[in-house]
């Protein structure tokens, strides 16, 4: 440990025994900080912010940097299973201490650090986010928040429990685009919507493929065990690290984990939707030869169509939202003009009320009314606060200063109480796309021959008991059972 570390130890827990013994109110005004952290107790030494990353390659590093932007952080701990994904985080941050195995950094390092970034595989994100938050620390964790519905239950509950400060990385949520939409329409620029569209281009990863046969030798640099975390043991393929797990059930979400936090994030805001009541879907197929479709239970699918059904409430009609992914798009809007771009091209939402419509690109950006010329013409007063972007860190600013402002004294653009039942809403429709397959014999038994029950019913969804009550083989997705050694 460096010297200038040791030095920023030692004040931490000097201060920290300090302010815990009795009678130091009268001395609090000369050397308490000018914020408060939240959290089991846990009081700031100063006013740096002291973070901890959790996957610290890729995505993860871009975060780290971001949080760097800020003059109150200091990121002073890195944790990666992968050596090479790594390096550059340890040569940007060189003096954070670094470990593989998050379980042994939070053990070895909880009394030293303020907050946690997770940006890891879908299948870790809860067990290491909930392994933070129960050590009183603040976490910011990459979209989708959780793998699983019951993950984002139980992370939604444990943040207000621990009193802890959250953000979910889904950075649009922070944008104008969002708050410029809920301005248009609560101003009843385009009447009551009934009916959503969100699309993507994803998949750019495999997906509707078999589980490689050949297994490929580990990577020296990679602890392959603690990559799989709480997924079944199995051999290492080459490819799948960093970036093709997404397309595997075991360790990711589909396209839609990956996206829908960008694009359904505008329509969640807007109309203030909660639990579905319903959901179907139709997924793409994959064929093995000319005349058989294969069937890849361990793969997404390589494009589907979700819908889900959001009940009638307050005065309001029931709304549709559709999610289409792998290229498939809804209809252009006749009020669209024939050369102009739908949505952001590849992605995009549309949302269509009994007085007009308005879409948008990724992140909620470039947010218009249809036909867009009524864009320009609209004038609605402002009446959202927007959050400061700057070099284009405002959500990761956002929650650098909620951190040090403590639990409860500001308001975050996606935490947990907005991003756990975002990404509920969202994983609903996983809960469908992997239904659509499911397979049992047909009573003749004869080989090959099976019944799809999954493709021909609609889900009926019990939300706060997170529960399918029509087909039971679908709640085999709610929740998963971890490999030994991690519990949530």
């Amino acid at each position: 440990m460096s010297q200038q570390k040791k030095k920023e130890t030692n004040t931490s827990v000097s201060r920290r025994k300090f302010l815990q013994s009795a009678g130091v109110a009268a001395a609090a005004f000369s050397i308490l900080p000018r914020h408060v952290l939240g959290g089991m107790g846990f009081t700031a030494p100063s006013d740096t912010l002291y973070i901890a990353g959790i996957g610290v390659g890729g995505k993860g590093y871009s975060d780290l940097t971001s949080f760097a932007k800020s003059p109150k952080s200091n990121i002073s701990i890195l944790c990666d299973v992968d050596d090479r994904r790594a390096a550059k985080a340890v040569e940007t941050f060189p003096k954070a201490k670094y470990y593989k195995d998050y379980r042994k950094m939070l053990d070895a390092e909880h009394k030293h650090i303020d907050a946690v970034s997770v940006s890891t595989p879908d299948h870790m994100h809860a067990v290491q986010a909930m392994a933070a938050m129960q050590l009183g620390k603040h976490v910011y964790v990459q979209k989708p928040l959780t793998h699983d519905i019951y993950e984002a239950r139980m992370l939604t509950e444990a943040a207000k429990k621990y009193k802890v400060v959250t953000q979910m990385g889904n950075q649009g949520a922070s944008g104008d685009g969002v708050r410029q939409m809920r301005e248009w329409y609560n101003a009843g620029i385009i009447g009551e919507v009934h009916t959503v569209y969100c699309w993507t281009d994803r998949p750019v990863w495999p997906q509707g493929v078999p589980w490689p046969a050949k297994k490929s030798e580990i990577p020296k640099e990679l602890d392959w065990d603690l990559w799989l975390g709480t997924a079944p043991k199995k051999d290492y393929i080459d490819k799948l690290v960093p970036f093709n797990w997404r397309g595997w059930w075991d360790y990711g979400t589909g396209a839609l984990g990956d996206m829908a936090c960008h694009l359904i994030e505008a329509p969640f805001r807007v109309l203030g939707l909660s639990y579905p009541n319903a959901v179907e879907s139709s997924v793409g197929s994959v064929y093995v030869d000319e005349f058989k479709r294969g069937y890849f239970p361990e793969s997404c699918p390589p494009s589907s169509h979700a819908i889900m059904t959001f009940p009638a409430s307050n005065g309001k009609p029931e709304i549709k939202l559709h999610w289409m992914d792998g290229g498939i798009q809804p209809e252009r809007p006749a009020e669209l003009g024939p050369n102009e771009v739908f949505g952001d091209g590849g992605n995009g939402v549309l949302l269509i009320g009994t007085k007009g419509k308005m879409m948008c690109g990724t992140y909620g950006r470039n947010p218009q009314l249809l036909p867009t010329s009524r864009t320009a013409e609209t004038n609605v007063p402002q009446t959202i606060a927007r959050v400061p972007q700057g070099d284009e860190p405002g959500h990761y600013l956002q929650w650098v200063d909620g951190c040090m402002a403590g639990y409860g004294k500001t308001e975050l653009s996606s935490d947990f109480s907005l991003a756990g039942p975002l990404t509920e809403i969202i994983l609903m429709g996983n809960l469908a796309i992997r239904s659509y397959d499911i397979r049992t014999p047909k009573p003749d038994g004869k080989p090959d021959q099976y019944d799809y029950p999954g493709r021909y019913v609609k889900l009926l969804w019990d939300g706060p008991n997170m529960k399918i009550t029509n087909f039971d083989p679908a709640n085999q997705f709610v929740k998963r059972t971890y490999r030994e050694g991690y519990k949530l």
